[in-house]
């Protein structure tokens, strides 16, 4: 899959991406959804794509793809 743009859901509580609740990174994401190892359909219109990052460490990414090809908004991964 080819992501161009990655845009993330934002804790309102924090002000930060929801991701690093649970110690997950940017790059680790943009590392899973460049190459899944899964991609299957989630709740409500949702994906979850499932991989392994560079550093070895298995993540579920849970996005929804955008309007725009190539971009898609990140829920949350853990």
């Amino acid at each position: 899959m080819a992501i161009w743009n990655i845009r993330f859901y934002i804790d309102p509580e924090a002000g930060l991406p929801h991701i690093y609740k649970h110690n997950v990174t940017e790059d680790e994401v943009e590392e899973v959804l460049a190459r899944p190892g899964e991609d299957r359909q989630g709740y409500g219109g949702a994906r979850v794509a499932i991989g392994q990052t560079e550093a070895g460490r298995y993540l579920r990414v849970v996005y929804v793809p955008d309007s725009e090809p190539g971009s898609v908004f990140v829920i949350t991964a853990y």
